[in-house]
């Protein structure tokens, strides 16, 4: 029985700005273009049966086959080609998709190579190839007529006029495609770089690009870079089974990519981990629409480039109008596949850490790097013998910032002794926390001082007149006593202002003595989950732009690559023990009692929608679709999923007041949250809309 969530997915999908494009390179028979036609449309029906898609491309004269040679110029082909598109076109009434297939067809006294846009039973449009290759193995000036200024802007066909040009976007939905033919991709200058300046927004080849050692990724390498240069999607089919292989054998290569990310490609012939010849390739995807736009208006620099078009574009409409035959979904009628109620792309569920571990490993290294040079550029400007103060509380963040201090101070051949890191275990310390701070600054070597902030809290409580916790006190009350105390305290017990007393302590001790290196990550930041002018408040930052969920395998790498003999142990201890500020007390058993994650909802949530609200300017709704398409470490249920969202929101919100006035720090990726730099927002904003 279907679901109704089945059901509402391909709504869902395009609603949230997902475009579903599959590209096909079927096995063609050369010169017979009513078998090719035949296939053309099993292969339509067999992909609109399984995956409902917006889009399907076809390679490079596909209804004729690339390799006819001289045989371009009989009749009989042309007529045959002509006759596979119009069996093509009648055939799309049934077809939710727009098709675009290739053909040789005659224009004026010549033939060119085109691409046609059928849609609904109508052919929508004819788009020449503009740059012919007539070089090494390519000839193709031999047999066609390369498309000019001087091209009719229609042609006639079975007493319709088709529109006809280079200059051709085509607007399906929130796409607006634009078409360029194989070697048009190769030049200085592709057509697509024109017609993404004029609005298009997804890019389709048709390509007959054969296989050489080496070429594939060549080919993909151009795919991907000119996606990114014209923040598009890129969708690439090109010619494979079935040709002829006198002298070249062509591999089926499909490739879509996004933005400068290869978002998937098919097997093709030339694989080296391929056994069987692939006689067919296919590959579908779900492009983001809704993401391009909003990069686009980020980047801001598309109009400064409308005086550069060579000449106005047309704009073809392909939404279905009145007088056309009603067009029965093919999805509707096939709710119950499997492949419908899931996104044709990864939804990465930790955008900020690789899944590879050698890449993961390549960035960790790299980030550390980053993080070190931006301290040491700060520290020369500085006295040499100045302390580099760091609070250190045995958890991740703190342990970071006095990996990278050390580095730092090593680079710049001074003593580590000029680092002083202060241990403050306040009420909430646990034994098993404090034990790995001070192995963390005894295996270092560096400077190092534990100073209890409780007598000061305790003090501070009596002259503010604050019971903690609901804890009367008063000048007779004794430390260890109070400690005792708080312990048998309800554990669901909050009082921010007993957490913010203890915050503020400890920057006020740091603050007394040097140049305060700041600890606190970019999750914190976004969710505002530090005491304003307590732990909020540095000098400067190393970890201002690292994500939580990436912060441990920094600490985990810097275990096995740079502490393997000496604080191996240590550093893994910390990397595994839960995220907490340790602000309320422990359990009387002395375990941790107040848990981040408990409290606010899991971080690799709150880092991908982070990740996905900052770069991807995404609302509430999709970032809540995208989380339930994803496989994270720890499954979520969609309450979870969407009361972190709301969370999220809320409190990014909320805390930009805190955000306006952060530290210097090193912006380390994409998503950074500094006032100077990558995100300007008024403190007063309302959230209102955000949450709708």
């Amino acid at each position: 029985m279907t679901s109704s969530n089945e059901l509402n997915f391909p709504k869902q999908r395009r609603q949230h700005g997902f475009y579903r494009i599959a590209t096909v390179s079927p096995k063609v028979v050369v010169a017979d273009p009513a078998a090719n036609a035949a296939e053309t449309i099993a292969c339509m029906d067999a992909i609109a049966q399984q995956s409902d898609p917006d889009l399907i491309l076809f390679p490079e004269l596909g209804q004729s086959a690339y390799t006819c040679g001289d045989l371009f110029a009989t009749h009989t082909l042309l007529d045959a080609s002509l006759d596979a598109l119009r069996r093509i076109a009648t055939h799309t009434q049934t077809c939710r998709a727009t098709v675009i297939v290739g053909l040789p067809l005659r224009v004026g006294t010549s033939v060119m190579n085109v691409a046609a846009v059928v849609r609904d039973g109508f052919i929508r449009g004819l788009v020449p190839k503009s740059f012919l290759p007539n070089y090494r193995e390519f000839y193709e000036a031999r047999h066609f007529l390369a498309a000019s200024k001087t091209d009719p802007t229609t042609v006639r066909i079975d007493s319709q006029d088709i529109p006809f040009g280079t200059d051709l976007l085509f607007r399906d939905g929130s796409a607006t495609l634009a078409i360029e033919i194989c070697e048009d991709l190769w030049v200085p200058v592709p057509p697509s770089s024109h017609a993404a300046i004029a609005g298009a927004n997804v890019i389709a080849n048709l390509s007959a690009s054969n296989e050489l050692v080496g070429k594939a990724q060549w080919r993909r390498d151009l795919v991907v870079s000119q996606s990114g240069r014209l923040i598009a999607a890129y969708a690439y089919a090109s010619a494979g089974g079935g040709e002829s292989t006198s002298d070249l054998v062509f591999g089926g290569h499909c490739l879509v990519a996004e933005n400068g990310a290869l978002i998937g490609e098919s097997r093709r012939i030339g694989d080296t981990d391929d056994e069987d010849l692939p006689v067919q390739t296919e590959l579908i995807r779900d492009v983001d629409l809704q993401r391009l736009d909003h990069d686009r208006r980020v980047v801001g620099s598309f109009d400064d480039f409308q005086s550069s078009l060579p000449r106005p574009y047309r704009t073809v409409e392909l939404e279905r109008r009145q007088t056309e035959p009603n067009v029965a979904s093919t999805a509707d009628a096939n709710t119950g596949v499997a492949e419908s109620t899931q996104l044709l792309r990864r939804v990465d569920p930790h955008p900020f850490v690789p899944d590879d571990r050698s890449k993961r490993e390549e960035r960790c290294a790299e980030i550390l790097a980053i993080q070190t040079a931006g301290l040491v550029k700060r520290l020369q400007q500085l006295p040499a013998d100045l302390p580099l103060t760091i609070g250190i509380s045995g958890g991740l963040d703190s342990t970071l910032a006095l990996l990278v201090a050390v580095s730092a101070v090593d680079q710049l051949k001074r003593d580590r002794k000029v680092i002083d890191a202060i241990i403050m275990p306040g009420f909430g310390t646990t034994q098993h926390t404090n034990d790995s701070a001070t192995q963390l600054v005894q295996g270092l070597g560096v400077t190092s001082e534990s100073i209890d902030i409780r007598p000061l809290a305790l003090r501070t409580f009596l002259d503010i007149g604050h019971s903690p916790l609901g804890l009367s006190i008063d000048a007779s009350t004794d430390v260890e006593e109070l400690q005792s105390r708080l312990q048998r305290v309800d554990a669901d017990a909050t009082d921010l202002k007993f957490e913010n007393v203890q915050a503020r302590l400890r920057t006020m001790l740091l603050m007394s003595r040097g140049f305060v290196l700041g600890t606190g990550d970019l999750s914190e930041q976004a969710l505002g989950w530090s005491t304003y002018n307590g732990d909020h408040m540095s000098m400067y930052n190393v970890n201002a732009s690292v994500p939580k969920t990436l912060v441990r395998y920094l600490v985990q790498y810097a275990a096995d690559h740079r502490y393997r003999k000496s604080l191996h142990e240590t550093l893994h201890r910390i990397a595994d023990t839960p995220i907490s500020p340790e602000l309320l007390p422990p359990t009387e058993d002395g375990e941790i009692r107040q848990n981040t994650e408990a409290s606010i909802g899991p971080y690799e949530l709150h880092d991908f929608f982070l990740y996905h609200f900052v770069r991807g300017g995404c609302d509430v709704a999709k970032m809540c679709f995208l989380a339930k398409q994803t496989e994270f470490n720890t499954p979520h249920s969609d309450d979870v999923i969407e009361a972190t969202a709301e969370t999220f929101v809320r409190r990014f919100f909320q805390n930009q007041f805190k955000r306006n006035c952060v530290p210097d720090g090193p912006k380390i990726g994409s998503v950074s949250l500094s006032p100077r730099g990558d995100w300007r927002m008024p403190a007063d904003a309302s959230s209102a809309a955000f949450l709708d």
